[in-house]
């Protein structure tokens, strides 16, 4: 996606150990217009999917699925990171190892909103080694749902999730595909 390309080489930022900042345009100050187009495009490319359902993990990856969402017109599920008073004790649960926050936590989705009818669409913003994609697989396939995709913003080629994930069979698109050069520098294209 051309646009999501351009903001990653003008506004997008390079830290030590492949960490890749947009946080000034798409995870934490939110290009309202970009996320929309973003949303639009996970449409124009998993429409004939027919999803009934969206999933996602809180945060970053909320503002994506929502605006994907109200293109498909379904709803939007996130996975919660933390046990509180304001979900159900009858969860689904996966652990996830963060690459970017180097822990690993338990993510939960209530039982209640996620069933065998569900043709799932996961979107998240980053796709690093994984895991938070495979944990939202893993609880789709313990609720019997069936993911018919997975859609990524921002997917770093050099480490190991896309490889993984498009082994297991899953239908993934990424929107903007980071290589890291020899040299330190990153290159950003589109999917191939």
């Amino acid at each position: 996606m051309k646009e999501l390309i351009d903001a990653i080489n003008k506004d997008g930022e390079l830290r030590p150990g492949g960490v890749v900042l947009v946080s000034n345009f798409l995870n934490h100050r939110m290009r309202t217009s970009l996320i929309d187009h973003i949303g639009e495009e996970f449409y124009r490319l998993f429409k004939d999917t027919k999803p009934t359902l969206i999933l996602t993990i809180e945060a970053s990856g909320i503002a994506m699925a929502v605006m994907a969402g109200r293109y498909f017109d379904i709803d939007v599920l996130f996975a919660k990171k933390s046990a509180s008073k304001n979900i159900h004790d009858d969860v689904y649960t996966s652990m996830v190892r963060s690459y970017t926050h180097g822990t690993v936590f338990e993510v939960r989705v209530d039982k209640r909103f996620i069933s065998s009818s569900d043709r799932v669409l996961i979107i998240d913003d980053f796709l690093a080694d994984g895991e938070a994609l495979s944990g939202m697989i893993d609880i789709c396939r313990k609720a019997g749902a069936e993911v018919v995709g997975a859609g990524i913003c921002v997917e770093k080629s050099f480490q190991p999730g896309g490889k993984k994930i498009r082994a297991s069979g899953i239908n993934l698109h990424s929107l903007a595909v980071v290589d890291l050069n020899e040299d330190g520098t990153i290159t950003v294209r589109e999917e191939e």
